[in-house]
């Protein structure tokens, strides 16, 4: 099916981040890094309507020497966002890294509100906030660099669970459900019980002196079995379905197989996992090469990708069926995906200096039902004719 987009190019300006705080208000995280490539990191915050309108409201500059903002996410209930961002190199020589950001969007302006240091970086490592996510209540967050991951509690930042280091695989994303914490890695989906941190009715703003609690590991989920003669897989995004927390929907890029003939291609798959049993319910190839971005529409209706060949696509959340693809969305592989609060609007971002701004129509998805609806009914008709006239033809 065909949708309206539009492709806004911002001069001098990598995309890395992006949130939706309002069904028209979206921030997007950027800049050079900490290379002196004489860019400028910032947030910025934007009016956007439609596919066509991009209206710069506000930036906020970071620090001299600091990073991009490379994560983000935005909280379930209040116009704030926290992001990941690294302090300057000075300041990771020094142990000291106030990489965990919060900002409030106010009067059409992004204003700091808060730091806290969760990852203590050697200068010799190359290390970052990648994930940032909020629990479903908003009471707690996730932030993780490559192994090593902390839940923070909402909006004081402390702590509320003992930080975990992995010793086997590389952390690419996290989610949360009521009652659970899924970890993604390259080499499993580790599930966690968050329900007791949730629920919990100590005052998770002021703490106490006591130890903090161990997050307890209740299932580790190795890589499924897909089809093909692929030499291996990763996990690269989760997420649950915002209105089932029965389902699950991960991203798996494989590892083509070594051949002295032309390179195999690197098959990424969207899959469908029922969490009640955690057997994958449904696989779809949905391309060539690896995802590098994956998102649910809050409807939990869409899916939405961007691909390393340039390409996002949005499929059916139901059935995994593609709805819609976008050839050539970007000149670099997208790096951030995100649908608007009402599910009406798909944003993507690039490191090409430019966002693409996708128009969802109200019926998609409808069209192809509708095909098969069509489709069942012709041939029940045709079948009943059928027997109609062996019918006639027995008198």
């Amino acid at each position: 099916m065909r949708a309206q987009h539009t492709a806004h190019p911002l001069p001098a300006f990598p995309v890395y981040s992006s949130a939706f705080v309002a069904p028209d208000e979206l921030v997007l995280g950027g800049g050079g890094g900490q290379s002196r490539s004489g860019i400028k990191n910032a947030l910025r915050l934007y009016r956007v309507e439609n596919h066509k309108t991009l209206n710069l409201l506000h930036q906020l500059e970071l620090g001299a020497g600091e990073d991009a903002p490379m994560s983000m996410a935005a909280h379930p209930t209040s116009k704030e966002i926290a992001c990941g961002i690294n302090s300057s190199v000075e300041k990771l020589k020094e142990g000291s890294n106030q990489n965990c950001r919060v900002y409030a969007i106010r009067d059409e302006k992004v204003s700091p509100v808060s730091t806290q240091s969760t990852l203590v970086l050697k200068d010799t490592e190359d290390d970052f906030q990648k994930v940032t996510v909020f629990s479903r209540s908003g009471r707690t967050l996730v932030v993780s660099g490559t192994r090593d991951f902390s839940v923070l509690a909402y909006p004081s930042l402390s702590p509320v669970a003992q930080a975990i280091h992995l010793e086997k695989g590389e952390i690419f994303d996290a989610t949360f459900s009521s009652k659970t914490l899924v970890v993604a890695t390259t080499v499993n989906l580790l599930v966690y019980d968050i329900e007791a941190i949730e629920n919990t009715e100590k005052d998770l703003v002021t703490g106490d002196k006591e130890p903090l609690p161990e997050l307890k590991l209740i299932r580790t989920i190795e890589r499924p079995n897909l089809p093909g003669k692929d030499a291996g897989s990763s996990f690269r995004a989760i997420r649950f379905n915002p209105e089932d927390e029965t389902t699950l929907y991960s991203v798996i890029n494989t590892v083509p197989p070594r051949t002295r003939t032309k390179s195999s291609p690197r098959r990424a798959f969207v899959c469908k996992w029922n969490t009640e049993t955690w057997e994958m319910a449904k696989a779809r190839k949905v391309s060539d090469r690896g995802l590098t971005c994956f998102d649910v529409s809050p409807n939990a209706k869409f899916l939405a990708f961007g691909s390393s060949d340039y390409t996002v696509g949005v499929l059916d959340a139901s059935t995994l069926a593609p709805l819609l693809t976008i050839l050539k969305a970007h000149e670099f592989p997208p790096t951030t995906l995100r649908f608007n609060t009402t599910s009406s609007l798909l944003v993507s971002g690039s490191a090409d200096n430019s966002v693409r701004v996708v128009t969802i129509p109200a019926n998609l998805g409808a069209t192809a039902w509708t095909f098969w609806i069509l489709v069942i009914v012709t041939l029940l008709v045709i079948l009943f004719a059928i027997l109609a006239q062996k019918m006639v033809q027995g008198f």
